[in-house]
């Protein structure tokens, strides 16, 4: 537990006129709650099986019958995966701190966050992370802030673009933290910031601060986005559009024609069809048609995870080398850079608006 946190909880107020024996009251203020997917606590069997069942047993990212999931997932994915997702995760580890880096990443942007809200509107409002799976629960921060006095919260995923399988759930899981409060804060859920130009310039600032470094220009930029299956667009997911907004508002922003950004798709999982292309066959395919030199952006994910460090620094580089590309630059997430802070902050007090001056 932080030290802000902890000092919340024992601090405390007697309402006023009340009884001598009336128990204390934290000071009322406002939370602002970010959350992300989440990370195992570490990389060894147990840890990776914890997480993973976890995540791979909640409906909203695989949404088979139980009867009809739950045996191969017990049975064989938790099994065999542990081992390979923890060999992943060896792969990108914060040793020093013993955490992912999302861990590391997240932390950091909370940090900013906290600052950038107490430099507006002072102790008013107190900033904490959660992660959908994994830890910190939501359901012990929601707890821990309701404790702190937070009467109201705004509940903030860190996905730019809407998918059932990530805002939706992580919101599913910030509901059932409430249902099991005695005193429900008011609360606000922040929407996908998809489309919001300060997020738009962000990714493009970063495009342009790798791309002037370089000595010579990719011929492609591919924007990759975590994929889903094509039935959840076909049920009216709107990710898939929002992902594809996403990059026409970011090729405009960097002045480009049509052919200069790809937007495809990685992180396929099962048998069914997902939202294509594919990443790690686009970027072959790039390579065996003459492209030497791509760079590779990650504009769903609000931090640098396994998707991003090994995923593709790792296979999909790969794919690109073996298929005869030769040079493959990869464009780090947004993370704590101030301009993706000065985003989110907007995000937030957009969402605060009428709550606080």
């Amino acid at each position: 537990m932080d030290s802000t946190m902890a000092a919340g909880t024992t601090a405390g107020i007697r309402p006023e006129h009340a009884p001598g024996d009336h128990p204390k009251v934290a000071v009322p203020k406002i939370g602002v709650l970010v959350a992300n997917l989440g990370t195992p606590d570490g990389y060894d069997y147990w840890s990776m099986r914890r997480y993973l069942n976890e995540f791979l047993s909640d409906k909203r990212v695989i949404d088979y019958p139980s009867w009809k999931w739950q045996p191969i997932l017990q049975g064989i994915v938790l099994t065999k995966r542990p081992f390979s997702s923890g060999a992943n995760y060896k792969l990108i580890w914060n040793e020093e701190l013993d955490e992912s880096p999302l861990m590391t990443i997240t932390k950091a942007q909370v940090a900013k966050l906290r600052d950038a809200c107490a430099a507006r509107w002072g102790t008013a409002v107190q900033v904490e992370f959660c992660m959908r799976y994994g830890n910190p629960s939501t359901r012990d921060v929601v707890d821990r802030m309701v404790a702190a006095g937070c009467e109201k919260i705004l509940f903030f995923p860190l996905y730019p673009q809407y998918a059932g399988a990530t805002t939706a759930t992580a919101n599913d899981q910030f509901f059932r933290a409430l249902m099991a409060q005695k005193r429900q804060p008011a609360v606000r859920t922040a929407p996908e910031y998809f489309a919001s130009p300060r997020y738009i310039d962000a990714l493009a600032r970063s495009v342009e601060t790798v791309l002037s470094g370089l000595d010579d220009q990719p011929g492609k930029l591919v924007a990759s986005y975590h994929g889903m299956p094509k039935r959840y667009l076909m049920e009216g997911d709107p990710y898939h559009c929002q992902c594809q907004k996403t990059s026409r508002l970011l090729r405009e922003r960097l002045g480009w024609d049509r052919s200069r950004l790809d937007t495809t798709f990685q992180s396929v999982f099962g048998p069914e069809e997902w939202l294509k292309p594919y990443t790690v066959e686009h970027v072959a395919e790039l390579a065996k048609q003459g492209v030497k030199h791509i760079a590779v952006i990650s504009p769903a994910f609000s931090a640098d995870c396994i998707e991003t460090l090994e995923e593709i620094n790792g296979e999909i580089r790969e794919a690109f080398e073996h298929a005869g590309g030769e040079r493959f630059t990869y464009i780090p997430c947004l993370n704590d850079d101030d301009a993706h802070i000065e985003a989110l902050m907007a995000e937030i007090a957009d969402g605060l608006a009428g709550w606080i001056a």
